[in-house]
């Protein structure tokens, strides 16, 4: 029998999101650096996002997605003003398991970041239950 939070989705449903890099999205501002480049954390903030908002909108009632994986190369840095687009693309269905080929591009294109993020469909509740330790 199917997992009843599985959502019927093709590959290469995808979200683009586009940003301004601010002060607060810097290495220093997170306290991951000691420079005021857009932060490697902030990069990967962006990427789930984005792959969440593939599904956000398909998602049944009382379910959600989370991430389970998450792969980031930070292949080139970006100062603060700096345009960024990101981008999530649905690789492959694996049962409940989404798998996202995601990138961050600049304003010329040019690749800041790459990677795959796999986001797991839940039942929101049970979810929950497991993180606080409840009993089910």
């Amino acid at each position: 029998m199917p997992y009843r939070t599985q959502v019927h989705i093709e590959p290469g449903a995808q979200a683009r999101e586009q940003r301004i890099v601010t002060d607060s999205d810097t290495a220093i501002s997170v306290g991951t650096g000691d420079v005021p480049v857009l932060a490697t954390s902030q990069i990967l903030a962006w990427c789930e996002q984005a792959s969440f908002q593939v599904l956000a909108l398909r998602v049944p009632e009382g379910s959600t997605s989370v991430a389970m994986r998450v792969q980031i190369d930070h292949i080139r840095a970006a100062s603060i003003g700096c345009a960024v687009t990101t981008i999530a693309t649905l690789e492959r269905v694996e049962g409940r398991r989404y798998v996202f080929v995601v990138s961050v591009l600049d304003e010329q294109s040019q690749e800041l970041a790459s990677g795959r993020v796999v986001r797991v469909m839940v039942e929101a509740q049970q979810f929950l239950a497991k993180a606080s330790g409840s009993p089910q």
